[in-house]
């Protein structure tokens, strides 16, 4: 299970917002690629980076703080928000960014969205943002009048690598996870799915874990409550990283005699 730091760019800054709001942001840092460098050093493996202002406007707003935050981070990148055409999502790739996360695309203009996906194999991500069990899209702003069900089967099929699951509600306000929701979709989903909204602490973590076995559960996006301390990077790395050494073959544990 990877633990993937969130940095939410909106107006220059790293941000969180409260069920997706942009009216309700909290500036964590003013500069977002001092948080990303930051999170690096906690032994982040991975950054999830967010271009709040591409979201709700449509077209890229922090290109330059996205290319700061690559050039300066040893770990890779995934990015979304604002990337509606393949000209924005090669820039990006260019840039460094590993790989992209699309959400407005690929629920509105499905055969783009499965161009992109035939462009960039195995980079191409789909953001489901979920309220009341409907999926957004336009920066959580617009009903897409369809269901993660109903959405799942044509996204896998386009060529998606990989889902993120958020449930709306939840977002920024440290709630816990929608856990019923999430193991249906990781026990449907053909390909891998990180859950966001509402980690905000260890047991969020714990109670999530299994679905890493149980289905195709790769990580945690977590941020408010990675600001604020309510969910420590270092900790819950190291429990992770403890249940996957008890669940190793005995040879292979540390100490073990053939010393791998």
């Amino acid at each position: 299970m990877i633990i993937f730091p969130a940095v939410d760019i909106r107006q220059g800054k790293a941000v969180r917002l409260r069920r997706g709001r942009p009216d309700e942001a909290t500036v964590f840092a003013d500069d977002p690629a001092e948080a990303a460098r930051h999170w690096e050093r906690q032994g982040a493996r991975w950054l999830h980076v967010v271009d709040l202002d591409g979201a709700f406007d449509g077209h890229p707003a922090s290109a330059a703080i996205v290319g700061r935050i690559c050039a300066g981070a040893s770990i890779p990148v995934q990015l979304g928000g604002g990337i509606r055409d393949a000209e924005t999502a090669r820039a990006y790739l260019d840039a460094g960014v590993r790989r992209l996360i699309i959400g407005t695309m690929a629920l509105e203009a499905p055969e783009r969205f499965a161009a992109l996906c035939r462009a960039f194999p195995g980079r191409i991500g789909v953001s489901l943002d979920a309220a009341d069990g409907r999926l957004k899209s336009r920066g959580w702003l617009a009903d897409t009048g369809l269901t993660v069900a109903e959405a799942l089967p044509r996204l896998e099929d386009a060529g998606a690598a990989f889902l993120i699951y958020t449930d709306i509600e939840r977002d920024g306000m440290r709630s816990g996870v929608n856990l019923d929701a999430l193991r249906r979709l990781v026990l449907a989903s053909g390909i891998p799915v990180i859950a966001a909204g509402g980690v905000a602490t260890l047991e969020d973590v714990r109670r999530l874990y299994p679905l890493c076995g149980e289905g195709r559960l790769e990580g945690v996006i977590s941020g408010r409550a990675l600001y604020e301390g309510t969910l420590d990077l270092a900790e819950a790395m190291g429990w992770i990283a403890a249940q996957q050494a008890n669940a190793a073959p005995a040879g292979q544990r540390a100490g073990g005699r053939d010393g791998r």
